[in-house]
């Protein structure tokens, strides 16, 4: 079982099955919320659509690809966070992350991306780490500006979001500017 503490109140937890109803409650409580940047929200109406997408992430976690966990904050599920995209012949991971609507502004994903960034440095001997954010999307582009990350440029048109594409802005650190930071 992969579990990382990040501190007292704040922890990583591999996403397992028994999770599925926690995540979906939370998913189906910030679903307005999450709507805005999120493309999924339409395609995740029932537990079972979360169970499949656990089960998606134990294969990608079982096959070296990935690393999808439940953010654990005082023992309870307030999001998802991880590598959604794990290149070993490249050395390089794309964080992917979300939080429930109660649970923003406490400086909970700034520490899990920042902790997920040092993992990936640290544990698994990656180059690089990626966040992209739709370039709107102004709470979460602060998350990789606060830690140091570098904008990389624009990727036009990068996501459908139910009605339209957005742009996303990539943001990137290499692992010599994250020890050196």
């Amino acid at each position: 079982m992969f579990i990382h503490k990040i501190n007292d109140d704040l922890a990583l937890k591999l996403i397992e099955l028994k999770d599925s109803n926690r995540v979906f409650e939370l998913t189906d409580t910030s679903r307005n919320y999450l709507r805005e940047w999120l493309p999924w929200l339409d395609t995740t109406t029932k537990l079972e659509d979360t169970i499949g997408f656990i089960n998606m992430c134990l294969k990608g976690f079982s096959e070296n690809r990935s690393i999808n966990t439940v953010i654990l904050f005082k023992g309870n599920i307030v999001g998802v966070a991880g590598f959604n995209n794990i290149n070993w012949s490249n050395k390089t991971a794309q964080i992917g992350y979300w939080l429930g609507e109660e649970y923003q502004g406490y400086g909970i994903m700034t520490r899990v991306a920042e902790a997920l960034t040092e993992y990936a440095f640290k544990e698994l001997a990656l180059n690089k780490v990626e966040i992209r954010v739709a370039v709107g999307n102004k709470k979460s582009r602060s998350i990789p500006e606060r830690l140091g990350f570098i904008n990389e440029g624009c990727i036009r048109q990068a996501e459908w979001l139910y009605d339209h594409y957005v742009d996303h802005v990539v943001y990137g650190i290499l692992s010599e500017e994250w020890s050196n930071k």
